[in-house]
């Protein structure tokens, strides 16, 4: 059983409000890819990396991330595309003998190997998983006027993240099964599995410190995770 792990940092990050793609924001003092690239590299259920990156940012993951920590679980560093579910396209064009991909946001750096470790019991069990966790808040969903036009069962409702896995075959189908129409409305992965009908998403649970850095706010965050870390390991 060969997994891939693609991971997918070609967003251009422009609520964050930078030049830099925050992607290549540092906390801690390295790149906030450097993290979940590093935890890939480490965990023994990837066998393979591809990263999906901006041409400009090649040559600086070849040789400021991949060939300087020493990652040689990275076999392939691509150009994305205009949009996300374009970049995710491309690497899964680029896999070879895969079967299971494991899709990760190159802006979420505390994925953790236990999380990777649930996502592959859940994938290979049910050939289609999104990891993510179980709101803490009651979730309105409203109408077109901004009204609450109703309120689900807060045990029912789950705050997604990635890694988001399948079976390589099930999601380049699912993909190529997508309209037009059906293509602009996906957000995540897991979408286009559950727009193409061909397979159930599992939920595997995954950690409220698995956050995406979007925003300056997510910067703060991240370095306090950071901080609590270096706490703990000295105890």
């Amino acid at each position: 059983m060969k997994i891939t792990g693609i991971i997918v940092a070609a967003g251009q990050g422009r609520r964050m409000g930078t030049q830099v793609q925050k992607q290549f924001l540092e906390i801690g003092g390295r790149p906030v890819l450097y993290y979940s690239m590093a935890c890939f590299q480490k965990s023994a259920v990837i066998d393979e990396i591809i990263l999906v990156t901006s041409p400009d940012r090649i040559r600086f993951c070849q040789e400021e991330i991949v060939d300087f920590y020493g990652m040689d679980k990275v076999v392939k560093i691509v150009s994305g595309g205009k949009e996300r579910r374009d970049s995710v396209c491309e690497g899964l064009r680029q896999c070879e003998g895969a079967d299971y991909v494991f899709i990760h946001d190159g802006a979420r750096p505390f994925i953790t190997e236990e999380i990777l470790e649930r996502a592959r019991e859940a994938v290979t069990e049910h050939q289609a998983c999104a990891v993510g966790a179980p709101v803490k808040d009651t979730v309105k969903l409203l109408d077109g006027d901004g009204f609450v036009a109703d309120t689900p069962p807060r045990e029912r409702t789950w705050l997604v993240q990635t890694p988001q896995c399948f079976s390589y075959a099930l999601i380049c189908q699912a993909y190529r099964a997508l309209d037009e129409k059906q293509a602009k409305t996906v957000t995540d992965d897991a979408m286009a599995v559950e727009l193409s009908s061909l397979a159930k998403v599992k939920m595997a649970l995954g950690d409220y410190r698995n956050i995406k850095i979007t925003t300056p706010e997510d910067l703060a965050v991240a370095e306090s995770f950071l901080a609590a870390e270096k706490d703990l390991k000295k105890i």
